[in-house]
């Protein structure tokens, strides 16, 4: 409360220049979550996406172009997650200020340690990612890895408020640190356990808490299960090996409910982003997930 009672005083002391918001376009709405957890009433965040959305598939609409011509900053998970719209709205968007290599333009996945390169381009293979897996979000270590760097480039943009985010920063991780403990003392049970996920889209909650991903329901990345591969993941997993099986809200369900079904095994949803009904924060988001998992195995 303390830290809380000091932000609050320092922003009502700002001069009138540094009360102005300092726009945000995030791609994905957990940039746009993090951004408001550090700057508060200074900053004001859109997200490009809904966590009912694949950020892979999104049309460069003249809305979002509008954003990005009036962002501050553009925030992106990056790793070439958008790359199938984020390049059109940049070019269309005519704003310097928020292009690669500049202050107002923050990869986030370059701030942490990617999991899953490829090494390959060749998109025949589906929505592979060479430089690594993208969807960062999902261990919370990689949020707070974010947060320092986004700070940063807060602080640049707005120096006048510097103090204001760098307190807001303070004021995040210490919330977020003793969270953080928190969910790794429950997800003890989880070390171990088998997970076949819809997409890979898991993968750095997996390392997170020791999760083994033994099967994906696309066949493909980023084409949807077909008959086939399902009846193969039926007669693989007949007699065990499965714990769970994993969606995000975006993915239908079909496949996921028709083998948990015919193998016995618990399909779940677990929210890749903030913003769902059960999820409207990023700390609500790894509760739910935290809580769904155990669940799963019957540890609520």
């Amino acid at each position: 409360m303390a830290m809380k009672t000091i932000l609050a005083l320092l922003i009502g002391l700002l001069p009138l220049v540094a009360r102005a918001d300092l726009d945000v376009f995030a791609c994905e709405p957990e940039w746009a979550a993090l951004a408001e957890e550090i700057g508060g009433p200074l900053v004001s965040a859109y997200s490009a996406t809904t966590p009912y959305q694949d950020p892979h598939y999104i049309q460069a609409r003249p809305s979002l172009i509008a954003k990005v011509r009036n962002a501050d900053l553009v925030v992106c998970s990056g790793a070439e997650l958008e790359i199938g719209w984020l390049p059109a709205l940049l070019q269309k968007a005519n704003n310097r200020d928020v292009l690669p290599g500049k202050t107002g333009y923050l990869e986030a996945s370059r701030y942490v340690l990617r999991l899953g390169a490829t090494g390959g381009t060749d998109r025949a293979q589906g929505d592979i990612h060479p430089l690594g897996n993208p969807h960062i979000q999902t261990n919370p270590h990689n949020i707070a890895a974010v947060a320092a760097e986004l700070t940063q480039r807060m602080r640049d943009l707005d120096p006048d408020a510097a103090e204001t985010y760098e307190l807001g920063l303070l004021d995040f991780l210490e919330r977020w640190e003793p969270a953080m403990q928190r969910w790794e003392e429950l997800a003890v049970p989880l070390a171990g356990t088998r997970a076949i996920t819809h997409h890979k889209s898991w993968v750095y909650l997996e390392d997170w808490l020791g999760i083994e991903e033994v099967a994906n329901l696309e066949a493909v990345p980023g084409i949807p299960p077909t008959a086939t591969h399902l009846s193969q993941l039926t007669a693989q997993f007949a007699e065990g090996g499965a714990d769970f099986i994993i969606r995000s809200p975006y993915q239908d369900d079909k496949a996921s409910l028709w083998l948990s079904e015919r193998i016995h095994v618990p399909a779940i949803v677990l929210p890749l982003s903030v913003g769902t009904d059960d999820a409207p924060d990023l700390f609500a988001q790894f509760d739910v997930i935290i809580d769904r998992l155990l669940g799963a195995l019957g540890n609520e």
